[in-house]
């Protein structure tokens, strides 16, 4: 039976708000360390980034039933063990698909296009026509890597542009209308775009390197929307430079830790950032592929749901044991 949930970061009036309507009750802590907090008096917990939920953590929470990430990785909690534990792990990529795959796809257009670099040239009062002649989507190959929620709702809204749209997963039968499931070698054979939609685990970790670009049959422009850590991020700019990747689009970067916080203090930024940061050929946001207004409610609702449906799939499992 689940009755008190510990929330452990801000900015979740909705799901406090909704919770606390169907009788949970609700604590929030955002600033303690855990080792100061009773982890033993809690059913589920609530959370985004802050910390990482390891296995010292669920062993002090005896009781918990349940951990919740708003939004779609759970990199930051120790997944075998919460297993092993019986602990159900929600999450909400659902609720962030949609703006995910408009922003890849913002991206992208401003890489092909040279958007922002021929705004920062008027800036300066250069008026360059010829250099920033831009690249069509229509008629290119879209190899998307990881085809779940986000991969699906970025070749739907892709479908419009007349693209050859193929897709690669670990799973089977999960390609669709918008985008023909191949094996890896056709990605590398026909592939000008490639989206990358994965979640980050020791597979997908460093998974774009030398080995895997040079694979590729043509030169090509890259989108990382996923984890950063999925991109080596000095062999992209070695391939940037030789021109076997066209163009990059990062909303993340290898150098972030499990919080998604500030940057610029890493201790390996040094010259690969820099190169990142002043190549014209790559577009770089802060972690807001997922961010918008309309995702934060969509993220919410879905951590809601999936609380209260487990609530009452376990109070179920009860009635039936006792009759």
């Amino acid at each position: 039976m689940i009755k008190r949930i510990l929330f452990l970061e801000k900015d979740h009036i909705f799901i406090i708000h909704k919770l606390k309507e169907k009788g949970f009750i609700c604590d929030e802590n955002y600033y303690d360390s855990t080792n100061k907090i009773n982890l033993s008096i809690y059913d589920g917990v609530v959370l985004r980034s802050r910390l990482k939920i390891d296995r010292e953590f669920i062993q002090k929470a005896i009781n918990l039933k349940f951990i919740a990430r708003v939004g779609s990785g759970i990199e930051n909690i120790d997944q075998n063990f919460a297993s092993k534990r019986n602990i159900t792990l929600i999450s909400s990529p659902e609720g962030n698909k949609d703006a995910v795959a408009e922003h890849a796809i913002g991206m992208l257009l401003c890489c092909m296009n040279n958007i922002f670099r021929s705004y920062q040239e008027i800036k300066k009062g250069k008026w360059c026509r010829e250099i920033n002649r831009g690249v069509e989507i229509m008629g290119k190959t879209i190899g998307i890597i990881g085809y779940g929620n986000t991969g699906k709702s970025f070749a739907k809204k892709l479908s419009g542009f007349d693209a050859n749209i193929l897709c690669y997963d670990i799973l089977t039968n999960v390609g669709d209308s918008y985008a023909e499931q191949v094996d890896m070698e056709t990605i590398f054979q026909k592939s000008d775009i490639i989206s990358l939609h994965v979640p980050y685990t020791k597979k997908t970790k460093g998974m774009i390197n030398y080995s895997f670009i040079e694979k590729f049959f043509k030169p090509f422009y890259l989108i990382n929307t996923s984890r950063g850590g999925c991109v080596i991020t000095n062999h992209l700019i070695k391939s940037l430079q030789k021109g076997k990747i066209y163009g990059a689009c990062l909303d993340v970067l290898e150098y972030e830790n499990y919080s998604f916080k500030n940057i610029f203090h890493h201790k390996k930024l040094s010259k690969n950032f820099l190169n990142l940061i002043h190549s014209d050929k790559v577009i770089l946001t802060p972690h807001i592929a997922g961010w918008t207004k309309e995702s934060k409610y969509k993220m919410d609702k879905k951590i809601v749901e999936k609380i209260i449906l487990l609530s009452e799939q376990l109070n179920l499992k009860n009635k039936e044991k006792k009759l």
